[in-house]
């Protein structure tokens, strides 16, 4: 496949992997319409990238469908196309069952899972059109649980299920559906700030990598569930 020219919807585009994701796919033609919750996120994002011409800006809450509604109505009207939509924004809390809150469990459920939901319904008739790809941002955590991870783990077991289910309703209109689970990721995710001691985990780069091989491979095959982790983990 040729990408120049597709256009891309990221959600939590603004920074980690969303944001290593729309670098690899502006690198390949593509035009990329990011997205997150705050203005002054996606405008920093916005100069970071450059790319007056092919990178589109958009504050959506994942958790409302009508923001997603309206951005993916923004990205039709700027572009009139949708080729790819990466749910992947997310949010984690971590603590033992007893001692979590409501409503960090709340805050999960309605970004990490009805977010995944929401995205797709906004843009499902774009991706009729295009035959296009819906990829979701999952995690070793929807099929791994651990301890403290209660609330993180419901998630992403269930955007796992969601994607796959809506992979047998949607293909017969050609649109491929795939959830990646990445292990480790060196990304900003609950405030962290990649640097050398991250050197070991996967790198949101490679993530964009994987998301363009998949957009390359042939329209006949499609790898549905990814799982990728670290060669080597951390053994300090």
């Amino acid at each position: 496949m040729n990408l120049k020219g597709k256009v891309a919807y990221i959600t939590g585009g603004t920074k980690g992997i969303g944001y290593g994701v729309a670098e690899c796919l502006l690198a390949q033609g593509m035009k990329v319409a990011i997205s997150g919750r705050s203005e002054a996120g996606v405008q920093e994002a916005l100069k970071s990238l450059g790319d007056k011409e092919n990178v589109l800006g958009l504050r959506s809450d994942v958790s409302s469908l009508s923001d997603e509604t309206v951005a993916v109505k923004k990205i039709l009207d700027k572009w009139g196309q949708l080729d790819l939509v990466l749910a992947n924004a997310g949010v984690g809390h971590f603590a033992p069952i007893d001692e979590m809150k409501e409503s960090e469990w709340h805050k999960m459920i309605n970004i990490n899972l009805n977010g995944v939901f929401h995205t797709l319904k906004a843009s499902v008739e774009a991706l009729k059109k295009s035959e296009g790809y819906y990829m979701t941002l999952a995690s070793l955590a929807g099929t791994n649980f651990f301890a403290n991870g209660a609330g993180y783990n419901a998630t992403k077991f269930g955007v796992v299920g969601f994607t796959q289910a809506a992979m047998l309703d949607l293909r017969k209109y050609n649109i491929k559906v795939t959830t990646i689970m990445p292990g480790s990721v060196a990304s900003n995710f609950n405030g962290n700030k990649p640097s050398e001691k991250d050197s070991w985990k996967i790198q949101a780069e490679d993530i964009g990598k994987l998301v363009v091989d998949l957009l390359m491979m042939h329209p006949r095959t499609l790898p549905s569930k990814i799982e990728v982790r670290p060669t080597r983990p951390d053994l300090k």
